[in-house]
């Protein structure tokens, strides 16, 4: 089954359709029409999958999709055309130009921290440049990934647009098969194998990968607005976001003041946490374990979790303790100034 999806994108690639600069416009217009039209299904997903309040999901996904593709029409025309160039006097009299084009059958793998975003943007990008696309979404966010499936067999034939995401060993089947082109976002040990099966293939890739986010906060800094950027960075989707701030390191001058103006902004932003409804959770039982056993040491505010819930409450460690579990894991790569 796998095998003949990818080849029937291949063939329909071939046949030049997807060229079809109107085309590719009016697929994008179509894609936001069943984007809008099921609003309410990715917001109750979100929210199945990740406890995500209707303000934040539209916020953090649906809303930057939704522009993403207005951006995408408004400007697909002009990214498309021929751009003339100069050329060089060995081949006068010619004429050089530079002609935008497409990969071919491409496959997006996607993760479940923002799981809309992160599969929607590359998708719509893929699409106007005028790719098949195979998209597979995370096990993790399964609810997401049906009204995804959903949106996008609504809008494309599956020659040349579909969605897979059951099957423990699906990431593993697809990358046995040849695309033109691999997007993946998601940790660094999964991305690793991504790019060494792309290479036997000598596929292109882009690899979006998480990695160390500290906050270097001096004496001269303005504290209290830094805790709230900060607070509100980091706590975003219960901490799930790769960018998100892992540390701080903040001056001996300001620490404490720091600190300080922490507590406050995450008191202010994310009340009761175990019990606000607008407080994301944790996306999995294995993931939360995997949080929860990082806490420890000098806990400065909150520390406290449900495991019903798979909740953890948004957490400082102060002052660091590089004995404690999590100093360890953050510190494990070396950090130069």
């Amino acid at each position: 089954m796998l095998e003949e999806i990818i080849l029937k994108q291949r063939e329909y690639f071939k046949s030049g359709k997807t060229l079809d600069l109107n085309a590719r416009l009016s697929y994008l217009k179509k894609l936001k029409i069943a984007v809008k039209g099921n609003e309410k299904l990715l917001y109750e997903a979100l929210k199945a999958d990740l406890g995500k309040s209707e303000p934040e999901a539209y916020m953090c996904e649906v809303g930057m999709v939704l522009e993403e593709l207005s951006y995408h029409i408004r400007h697909v025309k002009k990214w498309a055309k021929r751009k003339r160039k100069s050329s060089p006097l060995a081949q006068f009299p010619s004429k050089s130009f530079i002609l935008p084009s497409p990969h071919g059958c491409t496959l997006i793998i996607s993760p479940w921290n923002y799981p809309f975003l992160l599969s929607f943007q590359p998708l719509i990008g893929a699409i106007s440049a005028g790719n098949t696309v195979f998209l597979k979404p995370s096990r993790l966010s399964a609810n997401t990934s049906k009204v995804m499936k959903s949106i996008v067999e609504s809008v494309f034939s599956e020659e040349y647009a579909a969605v897979g995401y059951e099957g423990e060993n699906l990431n593993r089947e697809l990358l046995k098969h040849k695309f033109d082109y691999i997007f993946f976002t998601g940790g660094v040990k999964t991305g690793q194998s991504v790019y060494e099966e792309a290479a036997k293939q000598l596929t292109p890739v882009t690899l979006e990968l998480g990695g160390k986010s500290p906050a270097i906060i001096d004496g001269s800094a303005n504290i209290r607005l830094a805790a709230k950027r900060i607070a509100f960075g980091k706590f975003l989707n219960a901490g799930q976001t790769c960018v998100a701030p892992d540390y701080a390191i903040v001056h001996e001058s300001v620490a404490e003041k720091f600190a300080e103006c922490l507590k406050k902004q995450i008191e202010t932003l994310y009340p009761d946490s175990l019990n606000n409804e607008n407080y994301c959770k944790i996306i999995s039982q294995r993931h939360f374990e995997r949080v929860k056993n990082l806490l420890g040491g000098n806990i400065y505010c909150g520390g406290k979790y449900s495991e019903n819930l798979l909740k953890i409450e948004p957490t400082v460690i102060f002052p660091a303790d590089k004995t404690t579990r999590v100093c360890r894991k953050k510190f494990s790569v070396p950090f130069s100034p």
